[in-house]
């Protein structure tokens, strides 16, 4: 299936006691831009909340289906596999994975396992009781200095890094030319055309002119010109040719 279609990513974001509602909202829109919809608040200190609506640009579906929970134990309770995220690397006797490692582990549990990762407050984090619940830590690597990063930011990543590990994910399609590639002959033609008109013009000089044709195939060599692209180049020679610029005298 291509990856421009939706495709749900069955893995639970669990918030525990977040106290800002418009991280709430702009979770649900990190979630929904990746393709994940299950939400769980654990005694989020604000929500039903209009600022968690705005924020969530369009990710009201998710707001409405987030299931509020007064104890983590419920958020977790039928999932088999659980990732607590960290800015801060904490004393827990813990596995700990970069966001694509984590990603890979989850989509070899799935989907025969439930999967959760927790995220906690904006200002301290999890606690060592909620991580010992976790069966991983997931740490996003940042700038020594300043590794804090926004709540709903820290979820994109998560949600990205999901998305790009997600077995069978297709490229994305770009516009797709029907014009051949230019042929080796082709390209020797524009080559040789190219140095005839470098050399009248007085750019090629004798000292340097090996080294000098060798750059320009290499130049022409990355572009991987098709015909009809050759063509235009060709005809652009063409007109700046001397004999173009300057027509005789009548």
């Amino acid at each position: 299936m291509s990856d421009s279609h939706v495709v749900q990513i069955p893995v639970r974001i669990v918030l525990v006691d977040t106290s800002h509602p418009g991280n709430i909202g702009a979770t649900a829109r990190a979630m929904k831009t990746m393709g994940l919809s299950d939400l769980a608040l654990v005694r989020p200190h604000l929500f039903p909340s209009d600022e968690a609506t705005a924020r969530a640009a369009g990710a009201d579906d998710l707001l409405a289906a987030a299931r509020v929970c007064e104890d983590l134990a419920d958020a977790i309770a039928d999932c088999g596999w659980v990732v607590g995220a960290s800015a801060r690397l904490r004393t827990v006797a813990l596995p700990i994975a970069d966001p694509r490692e984590c990603a890979t582990t989850i989509w070899q549990r799935l989907p025969g396992t439930r999967v959760a990762i927790l995220m906690g407050p904006e200002q301290s984090g999890l606690t060592n009781e909620d991580l010992a619940r976790c069966q991983q830590l997931v740490h996003i690597p940042a700038a020594p200095g300043y590794s804090s990063l926004n709540l709903a930011m820290a979820v994109q990543v998560l949600c990205y890094e999901l998305r790009m590990a997600m077995p069978g994910r297709e490229p994305p399609e770009g516009p797709q030319s029907n014009e051949p590639l230019a042929t080796a002959a082709e390209l020797e033609g524009l080559h040789g055309h190219l140095e005839r008109l470098l050399t009248e013009s007085g750019f090629l000089h004798p000292e340097h002119q090996k080294q000098v044709k060798l750059k320009l195939r290499r130049i022409f060599h990355k572009a991987t010109l098709d015909q009809n692209e050759l063509n235009i180049l060709r005809g652009m020679l063409t007109s700046l040719a001397p004999a173009k610029r300057y027509p005789p005298s009548s």
